[in-house]
């Protein structure tokens, strides 16, 4: 007996009616997108290794998806590598390239790649699936699509205003209220590492602190003092982890605390623009929160971090997230490129909507109407009928055979059709077709013309 087949783990398939939900999600991210003047563009599947390698850091690499080398590639392969066990230098010569780990590092090498063909400030948009060998999970899959938008070779701050403004847009059309997108500074984190005196443990103390909300006040302190950060730098913390009011007052508190530091000072007048834009520019959806222990990709972004929460009676970690970084393109040797991107999370933007079951039933619409199929004639009859429909935007279909009404009609109710047409003998003689509803069963005679109008 032939083993059932199967899917790889961390891997998907998508009925038609979850490609139906998720592009209705793409569908408003790329008109948002387009209307905000983000330019579309796509990237390969895959890159060479080098392109991808040593961009993430030891634990990003150790995710990124390697591809043979075609043909023979042991061949090629330095037997002392094989004899070591040497797992990297193997890698390195069976494997030239790997898939995408994310959008941003083979958008960092488009840009360099066409820096001349390209406009500067470009602001660009980007949906494509992206793989990780990571540990599948709720909200976590092997392969996922990213949603990003981005622009690059601007400093201006106003930049990181506007994609505030898309997300609410997004989440606003996507009716998801209570969204919470959360600010905070890389420069504020260098300040606070500086006048704790842990600037030296800058990255260890942002790790630890980035996970109060898992772990707690006590589990950041303890595994801070695992890293070698001192008790006297842990007090000095203390008046950060208390900070109470809006995100400007909280703002006004913590310029006094880093008063000593000019950096972290600097942090701060950022931040301040950025919500005092928004007294003025009110967000439709979203609510804009100051998280001073926010510290995602700490080592990638160098000035405001973004991350998106769900509304809060849904269980679910970040729905996106981004930052400003200002030399992104520095890795593929073009300095001083600033820019500034977000992306959103497809795959747990969908669960949310979901739970909160906010799909339009518009969505979850597929075939308006079906032809009952009585022969050959009456299938020629109804093709006609159908090229009209169809030229109008009305999704219809024939039933392939002529098999018993029972059979077809129960078909139209299984696949949730809400009507079917009955187009027999004597429809044809009167140049007619009879209507039913399949949820009230009642049935009516109409024209063509007068169909067009019943759908419209």
């Amino acid at each position: 007996m032939a083993q059932k087949p199967s899917i790889p783990k961390g891997t998907r398939d998508f009925s038609s009616l979850e490609v139906s939900k998720r592009n209705y999600i793409m569908d408003i991210m790329r008109t948002s997108f387009k209307n905000y003047g983000y330019q579309p563009i796509e990237t390969p599947s895959f890159e060479k290794s080098e392109t991808l390698m040593g961009k993430y850091g030891e634990e990003g690499d150790r995710l990124i998806f390697k591809i043979l080398n075609s043909g023979d590639f042991l061949k090629k392969t330095d037997a002392a590598f094989l004899n070591e066990k040497n797992s990297l230098k193997v890698t390195s010569s069976i494997s030239e390239k790997a898939l995408k780990y994310d959008l941003t590092v083979p958008f960092a090498r488009y840009v360099v790649q066409y820096q001349n063909d390209l406009t500067f400030p470009f602001k660009r948009s980007q949906i494509q699936p992206v793989w990780r060998a990571d540990r599948p999970q709720k909200g976590r899959f092997r392969e996922f699509y990213q949603c990003d938008a981005d622009v690059v070779g601007s400093k201006s701050l106003w930049q990181e205003v506007e994609l505030i403004q898309l997300y609410d847009d997004i989440f606003n059309q996507l009716n998801l209220e209570g969204v919470i997108i959360k600010l905070n500074n890389r420069k504020v984190l260098s300040g606070i590492a500086e006048v704790i005196g842990a600037e030296d443990k800058l990255i260890d103390f942002t790790i630890a602190l980035d996970k109060l909300d898992k772990i707690g006040e006590e589990g950041v302190k303890t595994e801070m003092l695992q890293k070698g950060i001192t008790e006297e730098a842990l007090e000095k913390l203390k008046p950060l982890l208390g900070l109470k009011g809006t995100p400007v007052e909280k703002l006004v508190a913590l310029k006094e605390i880093l008063s000593t530091s000019v950096t972290g000072l600097k942090g701060i007048e950022e931040l301040e623009f950025i919500y005092e834009a928004f007294q003025t520019l009110n967000l439709k959806t979203a609510n804009l929160e100051f998280d001073v222990t926010l510290a995602r990709g700490l080592n990638y972004y160098t000035g405001a971090i973004v991350e998106v929460s769900p509304p809060k009676e849904v269980q679910l970690g970040s729905i996106g997230g981004g930052g400003r970084y200002d030399d992104l393109t520095g890795i593929f040797g073009l300095k001083d490129m600033s820019g500034v991107g977000i992306s959103f999370g497809l795959d747990r933007i969908y669960l949310v909507l979901e739970e909160l079951n906010l799909f339009p039933p518009a969505v979850l619409a597929n075939t308006k109407v079906l032809f009952i199929n009585f022969g050959d004639k009456e299938s020629l009859y109804a093709m006609q009928a159908m090229t009209t429909l169809r030229k109008n935007n009305i999704a219809c279909e024939l039933y392939p055979d002529s098999a018993k009404m029972g059979k077809q009609m129960s078909y139209a109710d299984k696949r949730t059709i809400p009507f079917v047409i009955l187009a027999g003998e004597k429809e044809i003689n009167s140049q007619s077709f009879t209507l039913k509803n399949m949820k009230s069963g009642e049935q009516s005679e109409y024209s063509i013309q007068q169909l067009l109008e019943v759908f419209k």
